[in-house]
């Protein structure tokens, strides 16, 4: 898989992708080394099929959550046969055309009504409760006080997208603890130590 140089307009053979040639070049027969996985910030802890997953992405952070509900609701895995729990995504996007895997989500919902639950968060298209643009950490402020439970009661809380999100987020939870008189600071020094708290953004 060779780089086109537009200005030769020709293909530059001394430039290859990485990943396309990777996956390109190699003939039926060769062995090819996948690593992986890296990291464990992104795991669901399957030791207790009552667990409360909330799952919150912007743009192509949906990825792991569609590994995520895939594994819970559409393959045929040991956490599916067992899970009791709630998973509950929220997606934050500029509007409604850049829904990634909708359809799966939806069939989900559809199939796992008291299992699975979505909420969107579309800029351009909805308005928070100031008349704003409705952004991520304005979707998830709608539910604080029954997130807070959920966390209280032992549910992981995920974070993938750009880092971007992150402030937004820690704003808004900082003034939903405010609000209940709860010290910020130790509530996700709390989470984090209990393993409930999990960010992977870039």
């Amino acid at each position: 898989a060779p780089y086109g140089a537009p200005e030769l307009r020709a293909d530059d053979p001394a430039k290859k992708g990485i990943s396309s040639t990777f996956l390109c070049d190699p003939q039926p027969g060769d062995e090819v080394m996948m690593p992986g996985p890296a990291g464990k910030v992104m795991l669901m802890p399957e030791e207790d099929p009552t667990t409360d997953y909330i799952m919150v992405a912007t743009g192509t952070g949906i990825a792991p959550f569609r590994g995520f509900v895939r594994r819970l609701f559409a393959e045929d895995t040991p956490a599916a046969a067992v899970y009791k729990g709630e998973a509950w995504l929220f997606l934050g996007v500029a509007n409604s055309d850049a829904l990634l895997y909708d359809d799966e989500f939806q069939l989900a919902k559809e199939q796992n009504p008291e299992n699975f639950r979505i909420d969107y968060a579309l800029s351009r298209e909805q308005e928070n409760k100031n008349g704003g643009k409705m952004y991520i950490q304005d979707k998830v402020e709608e539910y604080a006080d029954e997130i807070f439970a959920k966390l209280d009661n032992g549910a992981h809380m995920y974070f993938c997208g750009l880092k971007g999100m992150m402030p937004g987020i820690q704003d808004m939870l900082a003034g939903v603890c405010e609000g209940k008189g709860i010290d910020y600071n130790e509530f996700i020094k709390g989470l984090k130590k209990k393993g409930q708290w999990h960010v992977e953004v870039y």
